[in-house]
């Protein structure tokens, strides 16, 4: 198997911002500078700049038809790697060597020109990919059939919605036939359909022997889509190996956050919203906070608090569970029930509802917090929610006389059985 990208001793250096510190250095800044010059009979001492390094030395080899997860928490280096093996960004150090075309979707819409019709833009895009003008012709009505903005594609890309854009992008990236392709959490957005036909779109251009290298969160995918993962940590490769679902062990093992209670005044987050403003999830029993290892059949409550500033009668807000290994269980949301819809008024308001009893196996779980105005707009998405806690569930299978070991399964509920009598 041929080596299609070779990494050797790259480093990203950025100077830090100094606290206090113009971004920019301004004409009067010059010229005051220049007068103290002289009459301190020289350059005046610089201060010392301040460098982090985004990655540091790494080295790696590709093959080709290698389906790559590049996993790692946030400032890990992963967007920092892409950019540079994109040739979007230039190394501090070391060299990338690509034996191949490469095509790049770091980001919604990359490469996009607002004024362009989404016509336009899939023709330059194409172009900076090094297709001809005959190759893209041919390729052009996939393109719009998989991307379905046919309706507007003579339309300005800056009239498309987030999602809109995400489609053609992607359906330009994966239909003119780069030999190396990357993708960076691009899955995130779009509806549910549309990630649907992305992932089946990236596994038939994997069957073709391509080599793609994916970032995402989603633990689930990763492990669905690669067969290889590379594990980033602090700007250094901590773990590269070919069985996935070991490097995604590892990951959720030393990245996963044990915390069993979230408060915004604890952490800060980025706020989505300018109406919803979340303050606590939490777990509760007869209304106690706890924050301890629970029992399967214990009556456990989750709890969100949040303040609303004005009233949205549309809003739904819920909660998503993922296993240790970042396959999704569930997601409900209190629109889950008939009946009213649940009452949030504005001001301060605590939704609750309880965890399933006698359901879930021993171990840790992830609950993240999602919500979104039905019809309209997504506030916290499943896969991309930063409110989070861990759940760890200890001593379930224990209630039965007969079997008192871990069950071979993500869930394990407590299920009643009885004889009927034969007639």
């Amino acid at each position: 198997m041929s080596v299609i990208i070779e990494a050797c001793n790259l480093r990203k250096d950025f100077r830090r911002q100094i606290p206090g510190e113009a971004r920019y250095g301004t004409l009067r800044d010059g010229l005051a500078n220049g007068v103290k010059n002289l009459f301190t009979k020289g350059r005046l001492p610089k201060r010392e700049q301040e460098f982090f390094s985004a990655l540091k030395d790494i080295s790696f080899e590709v093959n080709q038809g290698d389906i790559i997860g590049l996993i790692g928490r946030n400032g890990a280096g992963k967007s920092t790697l892409l950019k540079i093996l994109s040739q979007i960004s230039l190394p501090t150090s070391g060299e990338v060597t690509m034996h191949g075309r490469v095509g790049s979707l770091l980001e919604v819409g990359t490469g996009f020109h607002p004024e362009l019709s989404g016509r336009e833009n899939v023709f330059m895009n194409g172009a900076i990919l090094g297709m001809s003008r005959e190759e893209i012709q041919k390729k052009f009505d996939d393109i719009i059939e998989f991307s379905g903005v046919g309706d507007f594609i003579d339309t300005p890309v800056k009239h498309y919605s987030s999602g809109m854009k995400a489609r053609l992008a992607f359906s330009v990236a994966a239909h003119l036939d780069p030999e190396i392709l990357i993708i960076d959490e691009v899955l995130a957005v779009g509806d549910y359909e549309f990630q649907k036909k992305c992932l089946g779109a990236i596994k038939d251009v994997a069957k073709t022997g391509r080599t793609i290298l994916f970032v995402s969160h989603n633990m689930n995918i990763i492990r669905q889509l690669c067969n290889r993962g590379i594990y980033l940590r602090d700007g250094t490769i901590y773990k590269d190996s070919y069985d996935i679902d070991a490097v995604v062990a590892e990951y959720m093992s030393i990245e996963s956050d044990a915390r069993t209670y979230w408060d915004a005044d604890e952490d800060s987050y980025d706020a989505k919203d300018f109406i919803f403003k979340p303050k606590k999830l939490y777990l509760s029993i007869d209304s106690q906070i706890i924050k301890r290892p629970i029992a399967g059949d214990e009556d456990v409550e989750v709890n969100i608090n949040f303040e609303m500033m004005e009233v949205e009668k549309a809003l739904s807000v819920g909660y998503a569970l993922f296993d240790s290994m970042g396959a999704l269980l569930y997601w409900t949301y209190t629109t889950d029930a008939s009946g009213e819809r649940v009452q949030i008024v504005k001001g301060k308001n605590t939704l609750s509802s309880k965890l399933p009893v006698n359901f879930l196996n021993d171990g840790d779980y992830r609950l993240v917090m999602i919500a979104g105005v039905q019809n309209d707009r997504p506030i916290y998405k499943l896969d991309t929610s930063p409110i989070g806690i861990t759940i760890s569930i200890q001593g379930h299978r224990d209630r039965s006389n007969f079997w008192t070991n871990r069950r071979h399964s993500i869930v394990a509920p407590v299920i009643n059985w009885h004889a009927n009598e034969e007639n």
